[in-house]
């Protein structure tokens, strides 16, 4: 049997997230917040994805009843370098160039508001690139537009499929929302 949540808030304007929770059949609502997403610098990418998913949830003070408010942060990080967002096409070239035959961490943390209690955890996810040349590089970049993503790439769209030769952990992380630990931890806060 499925189980049946409280009213859910994605706090998220990713349509990967927004997507991932309609496939595993959560209805929710999405309400954005304005936050600050700069953390201190001493912290490792696991903390920083933690502490912005915190500072996300902790910007819905007026929750009802036992509405979840649910608020993620991914991090893409080389050789313990954090690869955000692209600034630019030249950037997302730079990025991708980096990537090119490397192993490297993406890291999704969650926090789940319910009751003034949040709950947070994260998930790791290891993604081995082939080599990819600079045509394909610029053909990606100009076909799919990575700008809104961290480590300037999608693992669902063209470059997952042709350059991504090994992944080791949740695939689903690596889109934004590891889905099978959110499910699992969904359920303990209902249960």
């Amino acid at each position: 049997m499925i189980k049946k949540f409280p009213p859910i808030i994605l706090a998220s304007k990713s349509p990967r997230r927004q997507e991932l929770l309609q496939l595993m059949g959560i209805d929710f609502t999405v309400v954005l917040k304005d936050v600050d997403e700069s953390y201190p610098s001493n912290l490792s990418p696991s903390e920083i994805a933690v502490y912005i998913s915190e500072k996300k949830v902790s910007a819905f003070d007026q929750v009802i009843n036992d509405e979840i408010v649910i608020t993620a942060d991914t991090i893409v990080s080389l050789d313990g370098k954090i690869l955000g967002k692209p600034e630019n096409e030249d950037h997302a070239f730079e990025i991708l160039s980096d990537l090119s035959g490397k192993r490297h961490e993406v890291i999704t943390a969650v926090s789940l508001l319910k009751n003034h209690q949040i709950k947070s955890f994260f998930e790791v996810s290891e993604v081995f690139f082939k080599p990819i040349n600079s045509e394909q590089i610029r053909y990606y970049i100009s076909n799919y537009h990575p700008m809104d993503k961290a480590g300037a790439y999608g693992i669902q769209e063209w470059i997952g499929l042709v350059a991504v030769d090994k992944i080791i952990g949740s695939h689903s992380n690596i889109m934004g929302l590891p889905t099978q630990r959110l499910y699992q931890e969904l359920c303990k806060l209902v249960d």
